[in-house]
């Protein structure tokens, strides 16, 4: 795997557990909308699942607040890791299991497309990684909207107040084409990506790679992409109104996933996760009714 070759080399430098315990690493970035360049560095998006103390510290008999706490993980990040040999330049992010299905619950972009990238580009998935992308679109919801549409107004504002000038590589594309590029093609990958999910509940990261390298090579004008976002916000509005997809997350299937995936790891929580005995004891007098009722037939 990557991530234990380029720590032989010394390279990167992650919690040692992450090593052996990452279910999940794919590229990320420009690669995966088909618009990269030779030149482009590569982002490794990805999730592991921590040691069980780690994930469960009430296990250790910790209580919050008092005494030494234990270790806690949300992610790992690494950014410009330089493999000399290969001439190229690499971003590491790695979640713990847990920040990753509630980001994904709460369609954070980078995160939710993690999970929809093109199989070519996943470096490394185990059977807990192939179960959540064979559920992927069960994290879509509504509200990718307004956080598809929120970080498309970000990009949009740098492009307005030429954020990154003072990079000389940026400033020399803001010089030739009147904005910068970069934000400007990402301004258009949110929106369609939105459309999509509202329209088909799914997510194609390639789809629009034609328009988006167009943008990115300066075919378009900043007027004409300003005008383009507002015809494309009004559609929206109504692809919203009529999606089918829900409003919201069901938190109760993800978690129970969640779960799943905890348990093809660390085996049976039973003693991990309290459930509750009132719903045990409803589930137990389900199943003698229904029992009772099939031997009266």
């Amino acid at each position: 795997m990557l991530l234990q070759e380029f720590g032989k080399r010394g390279l990167i430098h992650p919690p040692s557990f992450i090593y052996n315990n990452t279910m999940y690493l794919t590229q990320m970035g420009s690669v995966s909308y088909g618009v990269s360049s030779d030149s482009s560095d590569i982002d490794v998006y990805g999730f592991c699942i921590p040691p069980k103390h780690v994930t469960f510290p009430h296990l250790a008999c910790v209580i919050p607040g008092f005494g030494k706490q234990p270790e806690q993980f949300t992610s790992w990040q690494q950014h410009h890791v330089q493999d000399v040999g290969a001439q190229k330049q690499y971003d590491f992010t790695i979640f713990s299991i847990v920040k990753f299905f509630d980001l994904a619950m709460a369609n954070n972009p980078n995160v939710i497309d993690s999970i929809f990238t093109n199989r070519e580009l996943v470096l490394h998935s185990t059977q807990v990684s192939e179960l959540v992308r064979s559920h992927r679109r069960e994290f879509l919801h509504k509200g990718s909207m307004a956080k598809l549409r929120g970080y498309a107004y970000a990009q949009l504002s740098k492009i307005r107040n030429k954020s990154n000038s003072s990079n000389p590589k940026r400033a020399a594309d803001v010089q030739a084409n009147g904005m910068d590029t970069k934000f400007a093609y990402h301004v258009a990958r949110l929106v369609l990506q939105c459309e999509q999910i509202l329209m088909e509940g799914d997510l194609d990261l390639m789809r629009n790679r034609e328009i988006l390298k167009d943008i990115r090579r300066g075919a378009w004008s900043l007027a004409e992409l300003e005008d383009w976002f507002a015809t494309k916000e009004k559609s929206l509005e109504i692809a919203h109104v009529n999606s089918k997809i829900p409003n919201v997350p069901n938190e109760d299937n993800l978690k129970s996933l969640l779960m799943k995936c905890l348990e093809m790891h660390y085996g049976d929580l039973s003693s991990a996760v309290k459930v509750d005995v009132d719903v045990v004891t409803m589930v137990a007098e389900l199943e003698t009714l229904v029992d009772r009722y099939r031997r009266m037939l």
